[in-house]
């Protein structure tokens, strides 16, 4: 059965900040600012009842949270959480800045890298274990859609050609100023049958393709995906213990009505929701804390 518009959340939904629990924030920071190559937004001292936060982004616009949380452990490798963060450059100079700061300065963080048809992907894995994605993408023109699904793939993509091809002596040289996003956000989870049906069916992203029981993604606008699933590392896994690693998920939609539509259509599904009238909050069959509020 098809949904209609009233299921589905805007198309000009977009992902937001992502908060991350970290047991080494003066590190952490400097993994995210010096390599990354994002800036230092503001730094709050932990308050009563209140942690220590870096916030950081490009801009005025916030990508990642970074939370004092010594007191915590790290989750276990099967455990569900984060798969990575994906921040989204506007051009591929802008990409190969940031990926060349990064292998230059934490050359072992680097995973992989590959040529999503739709995008170009980089990935790394910071100092305490949270994957990251770098992306750039093509033009939207440049897409392909196959009975309704987004034709993805991962073929090869040499970073030191893409380096080359991509990276001038004035990028190395010039400060970061343009803007870069969340673009999506990827997360372990236990099984694809469940995710569908919390993220399609009852939070309203259009399904944009799907791997069998291994992978699904999801999208607001057919923007190729702003979420995804897959249980590579987590096939069973229950609940999430607190922990170090994913804190905080955050989904930005154009209006308060959309918030209150979305809480409404939660209320219906049985999904408990807390609303402060600004933001409304809830968590995933996994307890990945989701919040979804309205942009400024």
């Amino acid at each position: 059965m098809s949904s209609t518009s009233a299921d589905l959340l805007a198309p000009d939904t977009s992902m937001g900040a992502v908060t991350l629990r970290v047991a080494d924030l003066d590190g952490m920071t400097a993994y995210y600012r010096d390599a990354v190559t994002l800036s230092v937004l503001a730094q709050e001292p932990a308050s009563a009842g209140s942690p220590a936060r870096s916030i950081l982004g490009r801009g005025a616009t916030i990508i990642v949270i970074l939370e004092h949380a010594p007191e915590l452990k790290h989750a276990g490798p099967r455990d569900a959480g984060l798969f990575h963060t994906a921040i989204l450059f506007e051009t591929e100079a802008d990409l190969a800045s940031a990926v060349y700061s990064v292998a230059s300065r934490f050359p072992r963080s680097f995973t992989g890298s590959a040529d999503h048809l739709v995008s170009k992907a980089f990935y790394f894995t910071d100092p305490e274990g949270n994957g990251i994605e770098l992306y750039w993408d093509r033009d939207r023109t440049a897409w392909s859609w196959t009975h309704g699904q987004i034709d993805m793939a991962t073929l090869a993509l040499d970073p030191n050609a893409f380096l080359q091809e991509n990276l001038s002596e004035h990028d190395l040289a010039a400060a970061p100023t343009r803007a870069a996003t969340v673009g999506h956000v990827h997360l372990s989870v236990g099984d694809v049958a469940s995710a569908r049906q919390f993220y399609v069916d009852q939070l309203g992203f259009e399904t944009t393709t799907e791997f069998g029981a291994q992978a699904l993604f999801v999208s607001a606008g057919k923007y190729h995906h702003h979420m995804a699933m897959n249980t590579w590392q987590s096939a069973g896994a229950g609940r999430r213990q607190l922990a170090l690693g994913l804190g905080l998920v955050r989904i930005e939609v154009p209006s308060d009505d959309e918030i209150g539509s979305l809480g409404e259509r939660l209320a219906h599904f049985g999904v408990a929701t807390a609303d402060d009238g600004r933001i409304l909050s809830f968590d995933d069959p996994w307890a990945n804390r989701i919040q979804v509020s309205a942009k400024s």
